[in-house]
């Protein structure tokens, strides 16, 4: 079908046709048809790309739109909200756009369920009023010549949807959203091409696909975490996997459990600023391990785009500075508060905004804690501390006036420092995403304890295998958990989109 536009040189919007609305009251039949309409539309941008470059179809403005889940109730009945998602809070008309329904299949379905079990209703699937942006209709993997792109006579955004900045934000996850009265309220936290900017991002940062990140994913600062959960992944598969059925590497390196070797994939020629590596189950109920690097910028840059995915847990083991004189080199800090002094998320929540911690996280960390050293109750004291984490943006902050630093510090009984944990927890907190933290000291800089030459390695090389092997432990006890349990409505605002 075609559509009559102002542009001066364009006369004609091309479209495919118009997908008629369907209810559907099984949620799998719903979700099939998101598929089916998503695959159709994303088809008609990659193949009008396509034969405009090739000169076989001529210049005209191509649009197509991400599909729609609606979603209508008239009834204030009060529904069983012990679950913390999966449930509207006032009759009215709830939409959401979709995006990868392939990747995310199993959770639509899910949500969708609960929606239906819930409220009684039924759902609609229909074409949305956004337009699906070229860059993001393209299949995952595909590279576009430079010269594809030179051969057009019009620039590509005279032709083509683009990605549009302007509202690819935020705003329903920070509870900024304004809707205009009578406007369909939002059922998930992101939109469609929120989702679609991410999942690009992701691809890029960690030479992974997204589709290989698990539910359950652990966060560390140092390349030596990483050396040591491919050793363990790898002896994993080697084993026969364990419960675990691959072993994912940059690249999308694949080894199979009861391999010796990666079988699939090739290895990345070099590594990118955020490497990932998955040790997957099936029902991506394993664990993805991230290499951050240092500081609260990539922390923030990499968990903006992991909470697309909607993940279960996210835990941060990395190194810190014990700022008490009783700590000791090697001792672990289970973060139960957090100082913020990052101030990379000041505009989207509130440095006043307290960041809890979650019983549903702390306990099965000093449970693993626990059951890795073999210590535990007043033994236990020995060699964790609980108290509050303060993560500051100035790695060198020892070079300024140490006063104010100090003072705040001890004001706030923090007992370790550190650059990433409060924006991991606080971006948690933002997006609904369990959190927790459990930090090592590795050194004692208001003490004068910093590790000579020589110490280094070899603190490394003892204490780095027994921490990252309790971060595992504990996402098994977490991932072991009911999601009813572990999803705490605590994390949930006034006002909550229905889809977790």
């Amino acid at each position: 079908m075609t559509n009559k536009t102002d542009l001066p040189f364009l006369s004609e919007i091309m479209t495919p046709p118009l997908a008629a609305a369907e209810n559907f009251d099984d949620a799998r039949a719903a979700v099939a048809a998101l598929r089916k309409l998503y695959e159709r539309n994303t088809a008609f941008l990659r193949d009008a790309f396509e034969n405009v470059a090739l000169g076989k179809m001529e210049a005209r403005r191509y649009r197509a739109f991400y599909p729609e889940l609606k979603l209508s109730t008239t009834s204030f009945a009060h529904v069983d909200t012990r679950l913390a998602y999966g449930h509207v809070s006032a009759p009215g008309d709830y939409t959401a756009t979709i995006t990868r329904p392939d990747l995310f299949e199993h959770y639509l379905i899910e949500q969708i369920r609960l929606l239906m079990r819930n409220h009684n209703v039924s759902v609609t699937v229909q074409e949305s009023s956004t337009p699906i942006p070229l860059h993001f209709a393209f299949l995952e993997g595909t590279h576009v010549d430079g010269a594809v792109a030179n051969a057009f006579a019009h620039p590509l955004r005279d032709l083509f949807d683009v990605p549009d900045l302007s509202s690819t934000d935020d705003k329903i996850a920070n509870g900024d959203i304004e809707l205009i009265p009578g406007e369909a309220m939002p059922l998930a936290p992101f939109t469609a091409q929120r989702i679609d900017y991410s999942l690009q991002r992701l691809a890029h940062y960690t030479a992974t696909s997204p589709a290989h990140f698990q539910n359950y994913v652990l966060f560390t600062n140092y390349q030596f975490y990483i050396d040591e959960f491919c050793n363990y992944a790898r002896k994993l598969m080697a084993e026969g996997g364990g419960g675990y059925t691959r072993f994912v590497e940059p690249g999308n390196l694949v080894t199979l459990a009861g391999e010796t070797a990666p079988s699939l994939g090739t290895a990345a020629s070099r590594l990118p600023q955020m490497p990932a590596y998955h040790l997957q189950r099936d029902d991506h109920s394993g664990i993805t391990m991230v290499n951050i690097g240092v500081g609260p910028s990539n922390a923030k840059t990499i968990t903006d785009h992991i909470a697309v995915l909607r993940p279960h847990a996210w835990l941060m083991l990395g190194h810190c500075a014990g700022l008490r004189n009783s700590q000791q080199l090697g001792d672990y800090v289970l973060a139960h508060a957090y100082v913020r002094e990052d101030h990379v998320l000041d505009d989207d929540l509130p440095v006043w905004v307290p960041i809890p911690a979650l019983a549903e996280i702390q306990v099965p960390l000093e449970d693993a804690v626990e059951e890795i050293t073999g210590l535990e109750g007043y033994d236990l004291k020995r060699i964790m501390r609980t108290g509050t984490v303060a993560t500051i943006d100035n790695r060198n902050w020892e070079l300024r006036d140490e006063r104010g630093p100090v003072q705040r510090l001890s004001q706030s009984r923090a007992i370790a420092l550190d650059m990433e944990s409060a924006t991991i927890a606080a971006n948690g907190f933002r997006f609904r995403v369990p959190y927790g933290t459990l930090l090592c000291v590795s050194d004692k800089p208001l003490h004068g304890e910093l590790k000579l030459p020589g110490m280094a390695t070899e603190f490394y090389q003892r204490q780095v295998a027994q921490h990252l092997h309790i971060g595992i432990r504990a996402m098994e006890k977490i991932a072991a958990m009911p999601q009813e349990r572990l999803h705490s409505r605590k994390l949930r605002s006034f006002y909550e989109t229905a889809f977790q």
